[in-house]
C-alpha cells in the first residue's frame, strides 16, 4: 500500500510518501516539504500566532492535495515539539482539524525518542548490538539507548537547533558571550540526564539522526546525499570540535555556502553543532554513524507492525 507521513515539525511540514509491503522495507516514493518554522512563530506567551495557525492550516491543506495526487491510501499525521509545547496547542489542533479534516497526533518527547530508535534499530539491524541514539530536531534533542527495538531509556530535552537559535543567538554572527552562555546551558541540560544512561554498559554503536547531524557530517567530509543512503557516513568529535569555532565566526550567508547546508537551515547550524558537541562529549562518544532513517520512518514502521498484527 502507499502510505503518507505528514510530519508537522518545528522547522518544516514534511509529507513523505512511501510504498509499503509486509516484510519489506518501505520505499520512498515522493517527498514534499514546506519550511514553516513554527518554533519562530510564537508570541510572548508561547502561543503560535494567529498568522502561524493560518499558515499551518494552509500548508496542511497543500500537503493533503499532494497526498491525493500521489495516491496515498493511508495518511499518518503527527506533530512534535513546536505544537506540543505551544500554550495554545489545543486551539491549533482544533483549527487544523476544522479547516483540513486532519487530526494531528501530538507525539510526546519520549514517543519521538522511541520511534526514532525503532527506525535506527531496523536500519542497522541486530548485529550492531547496543545502540545509543542522538537526534537533534528543530525543537528538541532526543536520546535513547537499548539492545532491542524498544529502548531501555529514552529522554527528550528542549535543545532543538531552531529553538536555541531564536532564544540564545540573535547576532549574525553571534556574540561570543551569547555563544558561551548557550554552551553552558546546553551542557547543563544534557548533564541532567547522563546519569539515566550511565547505569548501562557502554554502547556498541552510536547513531546520529536528523538533518543537523547529516549537515555536520557533510561539512566535515562525509559523502553527499546524492551518493545514496547506503554509503557509510560518520561524524567524529574531533572534527566537530574543529568546526564549532569556524561556524561561530561565519555569518548565516557564509554557512549557507558550505557543502550540504541549505539556506533555510544555515542560521541554526551553529546551535545544532553545540548540542551535538555537548552530547558527544558528555556521553563520551568519539564518533557517530549517520542513520538515514529517523522519526518519520519510525512512524511508518510502527504502522506496518500494527497492520501485520491485526
Amino acid at each position: 500500500m502507499r502510505l503518507g507521513v505528514l510530519d508537522v515539525g518545528s522547522n518544516t511540514v514534511h509529507l513523505l510518501v512511501v510504498d509499503a509491503h509486509s516484510g519489506a522495507r518501505p520505499l520512498p516514493a515522493y517527498s514534499h516539504k514546506a519550511e514553516l518554522r513554527l518554533a519562530e512563530l510564537l508570541d510572548e506567551e508561547g502561543a503560535i500566532s494567529s498568522d502561524g495557525v493560518d499558515r499551518l492550516a494552509a500548508t496542511v491543506t497543500d500537503a493533503l492535495q499532494v497526498a491525493e495526487d500521489q495516491g496515498v491510501e493511508d495518511l499518518l499525521p503527527f506533530a512534535t515539539s513546536a505544537v506540543r509545547e505551544a500554550s495554545n496547542a489545543e486551539h491549533v489542533l482544533a483549527r487544523v482539524a476544522e479547516e483540513t479534516g486532519v487530526k494531528l497526533e501530538v507525539l510526546t518527547g519520549e514517543d519521538e525518542a522511541r520511534l526514532t530508535f525503532l527506525a535506527a534499530r531496523r536500519w542497522f539491524g541486530w548485529s550492531v548490538g547496543q545502540l545509543l541514539l542522538l537526534d537533534i530536531g528543530g525543537g528538541s534533542l532526543e536520546v535513547a539507548f537499548g539492545q532491542d527495538e524498544e529502548p531501555d531509556a529514552a529522554v527528550s530535552l528542549p535543545l532543538g537547533a531552531g529553538r536555541l537559535t531564536t532564544a540564545w543567538l540573535p547576532g549574525d554572527p553571534p556574540d561570543s558571550q551569547d555563544l558561551r552562555a548557550l554552551r553552558r546551558h546546553v551542557r547543563a541540560e544534557i548533564a541532567r540526564v547522563v546519569g539515566e544512561f550511565s547505569r548501562f554498559n557502554a554502547p556498541d554503536h552510536v547513531v546520529g539522526t536528523s538533518k543537523t547531524f547529516k549537515q555536520l557530517a557533510r561539512i566535515a567530509g562525509a559523502a553527499r546525499t546524492g551518493e545514496g543512503p547506503y554509503v557509510d557516513r560518520r561524524l567524529t568529535r574531533e572534527a566537530l570540535e574543529e568546526w564549532v569555532p569556524r561556524l561561530a565566526g561565519m555569518p548565516t550567508a557564509e554557512r549557507a555556502e558550505l557543502p550540504g547546508v541549505s539556506e533555510g537551515r544555515a542560521r541554526q547550524l551553529l546551535a545544532g553543532a553545540l548540542v551535538a558537541e555537548g552530547a558527544m562529549d558528555l556521553f563520551r562518544v568519539q564518533e557517530v554513524e549517520i542513520c538515514p532513517w529517523a522519526l518519520r520512518e519510525g512512524v511508518i514502521l510502527r504502522r506496518l507492525d500494527h497492520l501485520r498484527g491485526s
